[in-house]
């Protein structure tokens, strides 16, 4: 299953790294939001996706899962989802003030 897992992220790394690539910033933003997808699945590999019981100390229980990966993947979330909304209305700022969402418009003239 690790190995599902770390392919899925391998291709969600390569169409990120495509996107960031790209001339419109809208592709951009969704680049930037498959990559903290792929950095998700990559935390949750990197936790060897263990089955056990709650991390709550009962007696008599001795197979535990890891809560560490699930932390992770939870600020991980909460940053990402803070990173897309400030893309999201920086492009949709840049878009009625510039009418154009290309990066190679955006960049203005260097005749300067």
């Amino acid at each position: 299953m690790e190995i599902l897992m770390a392919i899925l992220a391998s291709i969600l790394f390569a169409t990120a790294i495509y996107n960031l690539l790209q001339k419109q910033f809208l592709r951009i933003i969704i680049g930037t939001v498959l990559l903290s997808h792929a950095a998700h699945l990559f935390l949750l590999t990197m936790g060897k996706l263990k089955r056990g019981n709650p991390p709550v100390l009962v007696e008599g229980v001795t197979n535990y899962t890891d809560p560490l990966p699930q932390a992770l993947i939870l600020t991980s979330i909460v940053i990402s989802f803070g990173v897309t909304s400030f893309l999201l209305v920086l492009a949709y700022r840049t878009y009625t003030l510039n009418k154009s969402d290309n990066m190679d418009e955006l960049r203005g003239s260097s005749d300067e």
